[in-house]
């Protein structure tokens, strides 16, 4: 009986993982098609194609602490959750920038 909780609880963990990172990615997605229409639109570089960067990041993060049944305290998970989260931060500021004129 144990066991059977145990093994539920971790396809639950793994379904949720993974099921949250394409939730991320469709928005992550929609934030490229955005740069993608400003630069066309303005002419003005917006570097939408590195929002595949993130995508990666987080895609690999959740791929391994999906594997190791873990949440967080995996050192290379870590990483690149944090190399996700600073380069789409770094984009977004980088296309708000672009849009507002710097305001």
């Amino acid at each position: 009986m144990e066991l059977q909780r145990t093994v539920d609880a971790i396809n639950l963990h793994q379904l949720l993982t993974v099921y949250i990172w394409f939730g991320m990615s469709i928005l992550i997605a929609l934030l490229a098609l955005i740069a993608r229409f400003y630069e066309r639109l303005s002419g003005q570089q917006t570097y939408y194609r590195f929002f595949v960067v993130p995508v990666i990041a987080f895609g690999a993060a959740a791929a391994r602490f999906s594997h190791l049944d873990r949440i967080t305290g995996d050192a290379w998970g870590d990483i690149l959750l944090l190399c996700g989260g600073l380069s789409l931060a770094a984009l977004c500021v980088h296309v708000y920038r672009l849009m507002t004129s710097g305001r």
